[in-house]
């Protein structure tokens, strides 16, 4: 028999009868920690001061609505029974391919206006996404989502998990596979990959960011298999497909920079818009 175990709780506290969830504040101390070392970056590459400053304000927001959006239209069967739940963010329900389609269009615009790079933006907020996304897994883990099959306590102990991760993979009385700590630990490695790459290899401007693309898209192409909450289309899973086409798209671009454009800027410097 299964032991009773509490749950964490997915209120963080209250201020009034306005409730404070632990995946929000989660959420955002992942996009501040990003902010932080991208303006740190930034200023080395000399981007204008309030470059991220500014564009998080634009991004945010619509990368959170886009998100939604998506995931949304994925699950229309549900929510259009339930549309008084679309709106409600807080109880989880956000598709990080969303929330990365709203930004980059976002960004794309942002430099525009600005007359900025896109691509030399995009490669200095690659590794600040990144981190974002593997701190943000934590919050799938509070509202026990993002997890994978059955599983026993057993299998979970047998992995060396601390308590905590192990309690908190038991919903409704069944254990599950913490696939969100699966896709955290791969978004931290390739957080540090990034990071060690764009100091010891003579990268071509944008090969950094597809660079995070192509990882992020093995990591979740595999672990999308694994999980049960997959958005579908018909019989297929629409995160293993889209990141299929992200990494030959990522491959393929940086294959074409390297042979057809032999004078294109490097990381860092300026290039076209």
């Amino acid at each position: 028999m299964v032991q009773t175990i509490e749950p964490i709780n997915r209120v963080a506290f209250q201020l009034g009868s306005i409730h404070i969830y632990w995946y929000g504040i989660i959420i955002a101390s992942g996009a501040l920690l990003g902010l932080l070392l991208a303006m740190r970056e930034g200023r080395r590459l000399k981007l204008p001061a309030d470059t991220f400053t500014d564009l998080i304000l634009y991004a945010a927001p619509i990368a959170v609505i886009s998100a939604r959006i998506y995931y949304v239209a994925f699950e229309w069967g549900y929510y259009s029974k339930h549309p008084g739940e679309i709106i409600a963010v807080w109880n989880g329900g956000i598709a990080i391919y969303g929330a990365l389609i709203g930004a980059v269009l976002t960004t794309i615009v942002y430099c525009k206006l600005r007359h900025l790079s896109f691509w030399k933006v995009a490669d200095v907020a690659a590794p600040s996404v990144i981190l974002g996304q593997a701190i943000g897994r934590w919050g799938n883990f509070i509202n026990q989502e993002a997890h994978g099959g059955p599983t026993t306590r057993a299998a979970l102990e047998h992995m060396h998990l601390p308590d905590f991760i192990v309690n908190q993979m038991l919903i409704n009385g069944t254990y599950y596979i913490p696939t969100f700590l699966y896709e955290s630990v791969w978004n931290i490695i390739g957080f540090i990959l990034l990071l060690v790459i764009r100091r010891v290899v003579r990268l071509k401007s944008g090969e950094l960011f597809m660079t995070y693309v192509v990882w992020y898209a093995i990591g979740r192409s595999y672990i999308e298999g694994l999980r049960t909450d997959s958005l579908m289309l018909g019989p297929l899973r629409v995160s293993q497909w889209l990141a299929v086409v992200l990494i030959i798209v990522g491959i393929v671009l940086i294959a074409y920079w390297r042979i057809f454009q032999k004078n294109r800027p490097h990381y860092g410097e300026q290039t076209q818009h």
